[in-house]
């Protein structure tokens, strides 16, 4: 049952809700106090890795022989993506950095590396996911329009279909996330030329994007060109299906809920916050993992502070955590497989009619 009450789902009075908050801006005063130099620098030495690494897995790729030398330059290539995609690509976008007022490093002018365009998700992923999480009908991250995740959603018969629909999504995750976008520029009630200067935008973004993947890089590497292709194919197939990860365990895994769309109406900032926290869930990983998927791993935290860096998500979920504690609130999170486990179990459930 989707919930329309979240102080009463989780029996906390409104003298709690309003101390939660007041903790959770503490927070966020605090952080953004303390950001200075040594964030700056840490998002330089990011740009600059990732671009390292970018070239020197391509160089790899077209100058070794073997399979082996195919195989980790086509590993690092792909980690080279998901770390553009989303420590970079997805984290600038949500103006984390823009305090540092350089025009390279802001959301108005950071264009990332895949079809999608970043413009027109910007609108997509930071008003309609970010401000309405996981409010049903409201929301057009939940399922994406292409999977059931809550017995809340209408069944339809192209839903026995999840299984082959599941992988589609996830291997071509990128597709995904430019439609996504252009569908929120046609329903956000443009007129019909804005609509329709939206989508040239995205089809130049598209055309720019495979002729560099698939026609330009290839044709550099002269008659090596199959090996740059196929690598390039399969990074980029890698990429999605990390991506698709971190993005569907923050948001499915059992215990991450659902809202009705009354739950909007006059809601306070402190209940704007109880929501980020019931309707997303964190997992597990490593530094590597973690910087690979722009720190989604901390999903819970992200929600509640989309715009601070990164970076400090790590210190930040110590704080939230112990705040989730002391109102006795379910902190959502797992192992990576577990986490993952959890979802692709509810949307395979769901896939049959009344399977909750």
């Amino acid at each position: 049952m989707a919930i329309a009450d979240v102080p009463a789902y989780l029996h906390l009075s409104s003298e709690d809700v309003d101390a939660i908050a007041n903790e959770l801006d503490t927070i966020r005063r605090d952080v953004e106090e303390s950001l200075g130099a040594e964030d700056a620098a840490y998002i330089r030495r990011v740009i600059a890795f990732q671009r390292v690494l970018d070239v020197s897995a391509r160089l790899m790729i077209a100058g070794s022989r073997s399979k082996k030398g195919w195989l980790l330059g086509t590993a690092a290539l792909a980690y080279a993506k998901s770390l553009e995609n989303m420590e970079l690509g997805h984290n600038i976008s949500h103006g984390q950095w823009d305090w540092m007022n350089d025009p390279e490093i802001h959301s108005n002018t950071w264009e990332w590396d895949m079809v999608g365009y970043s413009a027109q998700w910007r609108h997509s992923h930071n008003y309609r996911h970010h401000v309405y999480n996981n409010v049903l009908g409201m929301d057009d991250d939940i399922g994406y329009r292409w999977l059931r995740v809550t017995d809340e959603q209408p069944w339809r018969w192209q839903l026995l279909l999840t299984p082959l629909r599941n992988l589609v999504l996830a291997a071509t995750f990128e597709w995904g996330i430019a439609v996504h976008g252009i569908r929120a520029e046609r329903d956000g009630g443009d007129t019909p030329e804005a609509f329709a200067a939206a989508k040239r935008k995205l089809r130049r973004k598209i055309a720019r994007q495979l002729g560099k993947d698939y026609v330009l890089l290839p044709a550099l590497s002269l008659r090596r060109w199959r090996r740059t292709l196929a690598a390039n194919a399969t990074a980029n197939v890698v990429r999605n299906l990390w991506v698709y990860v971190n993005i569907i365990c923050g948001h499915i895994p059992g215990g991450a809920e659902f809202f009705d769309p009354a739950v909007v109406e006059g809601e306070t900032k402190g209940e704007w916050y109880l929501r980020q926290m019931l309707g997303t869930a964190n997992f597990e990983a490593g530094p590597l993992l973690a910087i690979s998927g722009g720190h989604l791993c901390y999903q819970i935290e992200h929600h509640l502070f989309p715009d601070l860096p990164s970076r400090r998500l790590p210190e930040i979920s110590v704080r939230v955590r112990a705040l989730f504690e002391k109102y006795d609130l379910p902190y959502n999170t797992g192992s990576l497989a577990l986490q993952l486990f959890r979802t692709q179990r509810i949307v395979h459930e769901l896939a049959v009619p009344d399977a909750r």
